[in-house]
């Protein structure tokens, strides 16, 4: 009976296979391997989805994260559902029932059961091992980020000779710069630049591991449920080169500190660390002060946005990548020239760009002409929606061109050299967030709506007498678009 049993394919398993590559498709194989390829339907009971995960932090980190997300995608599979819930499989033994559901009511005659997870095959590990060379595995590196792939140019040059001057490291041998810290919006090539670093560094025999800040704090927290905690910080710490990305989503007292003394480590014993993140380590509000200290120690990188030479390099790059692989490809230097000139966001939407072209041709047989760019790529030009800016924004942007802090703009102080960008910083909020004036008031130190008021039309009486000041605000509001 056992085994007709396991031969079936319970009702429901399509689904769940359905639901995993959407999700893998929307939050890329980085992000799915690390949450989602061990979750396993467990059963579907009325308006009930259980999930069973190996650990209590998983368990935790998919309610706070991706709840909703998940409850989204199974309501439109099976209609009916209204709640997900979660389960460690670790707590299951045969035959009995686990501590999270003791108490609670035997599922009904509609529950709908799944196997357990398959054993694993002969000779793998689960990543709560942590031996030595499983933490030294890091985050997946893509072979396609190289230096000899990232196009060099104004708002990138310095970033990039930094990297290599990292990449060309010795271990025992002085190091420069250290912590290195590379920050830029979305698309510029932080991760590449890093993962560039990789490649170049354990090509020369050199101990590297490379991570995002979610898979540290996932390894590091595994490790503490392991009791191996103590072996996962040796082996951090005994690395020649350890590079971080997407260091604004480390979260976590105890994961921070422990990070703090991995870098304070590292760096002590001459070891060379690379950082990555959207924004400077100030403006990095969730993050220990400890750690925004040390970063900001070491040499800060900024990379901008690419002008039209960089872009127009850029997609003459990836087009010749592209002749690489189907010789018969053709693109002209207009269509390139065109695309350099409309296609203005990111690197990353220059390589979408390319792709499409390529796609369009690959699949109708048309020539890629300026015509076809237009329409294959119309999206990429309409004009988009004015980006969302937060009170958030606002406040560290005014903070910084006035030199104050944001405590300052949130404090009863009335100096000259504060009341004036705090009413900027509300006129701002009111002008571009949808926010209504208590809400503001609120969000400034629990201020009254008519101070808002009042700040509000004093700046714009300032604006209007006074063409500099009017240049300075304007300069405000494109600073918050950028």
């Amino acid at each position: 009976m056992e085994a007709v049993a396991m031969a079936a394919v319970p009702p429901g398993r399509d689904e769940w296979d359905r639901i995993k590559v959407r999700l893998r498709a929307e939050l890329g194989e980085d992000v799915f391997s690390s949450w989602f390829a061990r979750v396993e339907l467990a059963s579907v009971e009325a308006d009930t989805v259980h999930l069973s995960v190996p650990t209590r932090f998983l368990k935790n980190w998919l309610q706070s994260r991706y709840r909703d997300r998940l409850l989204a995608l199974f309501g439109e599979s099976f209609g009916t559902v209204r709640q997900i819930e979660f389960s460690v499989r670790s707590a299951i033994r045969p035959g009995s029932v686990s501590r999270e559901s003791a108490g609670e009511a035997q599922p009904t005659a509609r529950t709908i059961p799944f196997p357990a997870t398959r054993p694993a095959a002969t000779g793998t590990r689960s990543i709560e091992d942590h031996r030595d060379d499983d933490v030294l595995a890091g985050s997946p590196l893509d072979h396609r980020y190289s230096f000899e792939s990232f196009v060099e140019g104004r708002s990138n040059g310095l970033a990039l000779a930094a990297a290599k001057r990292v990449a060309d490291g010795r271990p025992g041998e002085p190091v420069s710069f250290n912590p290195l810290y590379i920050h830029a919006s979305v698309g510029l090539g932080k991760t590449h630049l890093l993962q560039a670093v990789a490649h170049a560094a354990k090509a020369q025999g050199r101990r590297v591991l490379y991570l995002t800040a979610e898979h540290f704090m996932y390894r590091f927290v595994a490790a503490l449920m392991a009791q191996s905690a103590i072996a996962f910080k040796e082996a951090l710490r005994g690395i020649d080169l350890l590079l971080i990305d997407d260091m604004q989503f480390l979260q976590g007292r105890q994961v921070q500190q422990e990070f703090c003394h991995t870098l304070n480590a590292l760096i002590d014993g001459a070891r060379q660390v690379v950082v990555a993140a959207d924004r400077p380590p100030a403006d990095l509000e969730t993050v220990d002060e400890r750690v925004r200290s040390r970063l900001a120690g070491g040499l800060l990188v900024e990379v901008g946005a690419p002008d039209v030479d960089l872009r127009r390099r850029i997609v003459a790059h990836r087009v010749a990548q592209a002749k690489k692989a189907d010789p018969r490809l053709e693109v002209s230097a207009a269509v390139i020239d065109w695309v350099a000139e409309n296609v203005v966001t990111s690197g990353r939407d220059l390589d979408g760009a390319v792709n499409r072209l390529v796609a369009h041709n690959q699949l109708t047989g048309q020539q890629i002409g300026l015509e076809m760019a237009e329409l294959a790529l119309r999206d990429l030009l309409r004009t988009r929606e004015p980006k969302k800016v937060k009170i958030e924004d606002i406040q560290r942007v005014v903070s910084k061109h006035f030199n104050v802090t944001k405590a300052d703009l949130l404090s009863a102080r009335r100096t000259r050299t504060v009341v004036r960008p705090r009413q900027i910083a509300m006129y701002l909020a009111k002008a571009l967030t949808p926010r209504s004036l208590p809400e503001i008031g609120r969000r400034f130190g629990n201020r009254d709506h008519t101070t808002v008021l009042h700040a509000v039309r004093k700046i714009e009486e300032m604006a209007n007498a006074d063409r500099g000041f009017a240049d300075e605000i304007e300069m405000l509001k494109r600073m918050l678009d950028a």
